[in-house]
């Protein structure tokens, strides 16, 4: 039985873990902390954990975390980093969901979050959270870098092409569009109903802060620089990622189809599609499964891979427990194997 902790758990990403973590045969949920709500029970903030999770909030110190085996952020980025490196020395593995440990540029990280990053002796110690690519490394990991949502999605898409080398990688184009949750749980003008609802618009089309994740992590998948542009946009929607990726075949005689399907054959929670099928986010609401669909336009040189997740669940918490049970020896799925929410 794995003992677990989670700092931060009053998010949705902590809250998607809770709810998962609860139905996981080998996972004992025994602290989860918030500083604002310390003294407080889960069951008040989110109801329909009641009778599930049966705990109060305390506050995030090593010393009410002392009795897991491992522990979740699931904080602000540039949270983490203060206190992992107690954790680690108490002998108490972490996967984070933020991204304080995912880019091993540390220059690189401080220009996009706009912060000294606190722990950066760490960040060659971690291991990126992406199961279907690092899986062999995150058996031994102490310290688990989760790949943010919109960069899993990017990059599942983009795994075989660049697996087989049949893609010019100087010249790839991302659109993704998330749900709202994606923008955390906290208050905030834009993401507001009234906002939201009826509207469907981009943002960070100059720059967005996932996007020099992204680029290193098609980097090491393809073994060669990778340049991508990326624009992701917000849709009125509770949950959810669609991406659509545009590439060009360096090899015409690929059948991209049949690539697809035979890469993620054995992969638990990547369904490739049929040909010609168009993924939607709600088959995948809930759940930690992500569908793929790959098309040739004409049959000729450009590629369109279609890709939708759960950006609460394959695109954070749900990967997140997919990489406990990997460094825990479990079977991968388990705890995760629920099908999508329809309707």
């Amino acid at each position: 039985m794995i003992k677990v902790g989670i700092v931060g758990a009053t998010g949705y990403t902590g809250a998607e873990l809770m709810r998962l973590l609860a139905e996981h045969p080998e996972a004992q949920l025994v602290a989860v902390t918030s500083r604002s709500d310390q003294g407080n029970a889960v069951a008040d903030m989110y109801p329909h954990l009641r009778g599930v999770v049966n705990l109060h909030f305390v506050a995030p110190e090593v010393d009410n975390l002392v009795d897991c085996n491992v522990v979740f952020f699931a904080t602000p980025h540039g949270v983490a980093q203060k206190l992992v490196p107690d954790v680690l020395r108490a002998g108490i593995k972490v996967i984070d969901l933020s991204a304080d440990f995912r880019i091993r540029d540390v220059a690189l990280w401080e220009s996009w979050y706009g912060q000294t990053h606190g722990a950066k002796e760490l960040i060659k110690e971690a291991i990126y959270g992406l199961p279907e690519f690092n899986r062999q490394k995150l058996i031994s990991a102490n310290l688990v870098a989760c790949a943010g949502c919109y960069p899993t999605s990017v990059q599942i898409g983009l795994l075989p092409l660049l697996s087989e080398g049949c893609i010019d990688v100087s010249d790839i184009i991302a659109n993704a569009a998330s749900g709202v949750s994606g923008a955390g749980r906290q208050a905030k003008l834009a993401n507001l109903h009234t906002e939201v609802s009826e509207n469907f618009r981009a943002y960070s089309a100059s720059g967005h802060r996932h996007l020099p994740e992204i680029e290193q992590g098609l980097t090491d998948i393809a073994g060669n620089p990778v340049t991508l542009t990326f624009v992701p946009h917000l849709l009125p929607i509770n949950r959810g990622i669609h991406t659509t990726l545009y590439t060009d075949l360096t090899d015409l005689t690929i059948n991209v189809q049949a690539l697809f399907e035979e890469f993620f054959a054995t992969e638990p929670f990547v369904d490739v599609l049929p040909a010609g099928s168009h993924p939607q986010t709600r088959s995948v609401r809930g759940s930690n499964y992500c569908q793929v669909s790959v098309h040739r336009p004409g049959n000729g040189s450009k590629v369109v891979v279609l890709v939708v997740e759960d950006n609460l669940v394959k695109g954070a918490s749900g990967q997140a427990i997919q990489c406990m049970n990997i460094m825990f020896g479990y079977d991968e799925t388990m705890g995760l194997s629920a099908a999508g929410l329809i309707p």
